[in-house]
């Protein structure tokens, strides 16, 4: 396997892998619907803010993303073949526990190399309304200085399936609907708790507004 830059990031060619294996099942099972794909920037440091409410948000995102993502996943994930699995596809494993220095620092090592992070700014699975969201997202952009695209994933929640009830029902649609690229800072550079603060409100306000746009455009209503 290919070695890590020298930034501590994993290697984008892993995460390539995993986005061609991801392009195959999530085509394969269900029928993706993408839109504003092309809105993501063709190069440089981008965070992919999603909404999460079914497990199959990341891969599903990772699939049909137009560049390689590095997506942080909670540590539990990272169990025997597929915690290797993971790894091996430029996966970042992460403690939600705890300040976690390491998976920190391999972010912001994607970022510095110019590459994609995804992250569910929710922290955990559930509504995927972008309702609560934790600093981290604010820290990772003003930090980097990397553009926030915000994505919404819809339908994954709607029914369940009928031989795999933890999962929507083969072949139906999932809509991905990618936003408008924005800076979550104000153009300070502060990086201060209240600067931190601002920014995560101002993202909040703009991942919901995406939500509803998307919501809007696609037709799909919010999941009770």
């Amino acid at each position: 396997m290919t070695a890590a830059p020298a930034s501590g990031a994993p290697s984008a060619r892993g995460a390539e892998v995993g986005r061609r294996i991801g392009v195959g099942l999530m085509h394969g099972l269900w029928r993706p619907r993408v839109l504003g794909a092309w809105k993501v920037p063709v190069s440089g440091p981008v965070i992919l803010a999603v909404n999460h409410s079914h497990n199959i948000d990341g891969p599903m995102v990772m699939g049909v993303a137009p560049r390689p993502t590095h997506f942080l996943i909670k540590k539990e994930a990272f169990i025997g073949p597929l915690g290797n699995f993971l790894t091996g596809i430029g996966q970042l494993e992460v403690d939600r526990a705890t300040a976690d220095r390491t998976a920190i620092t391999r972010a912001l090592g994607v970022l510095a190399d110019g590459g994609v992070l995804g992250i569910f700014p929710e922290g955990t699975r559930g509504v995927g309304d972008f309702a609560s969201l934790r600093a981290g997202l604010a820290y990772f952009a003003v930090r980097s200085g990397a553009q926030i695209v915000p994505v919404a994933v819809l339908g994954s929640t709607d029914r369940r399936g009928r031989l795999i009830t933890a999962l929507p029902p083969l072949r139906s649609r999932v809509d991905v609907v990618f936003g408008d690229p924005f800076q979550a800072g104000d153009g300070s550079g502060r990086r201060t708790r209240k600067a931190l603060d601002e920014a995560t409100e101002r993202i909040q306000k703009q991942l919901a507004a995406h939500l509803e746009s998307a919501r809007h455009f696609t037709g799909r209503r919010a999941t009770l």
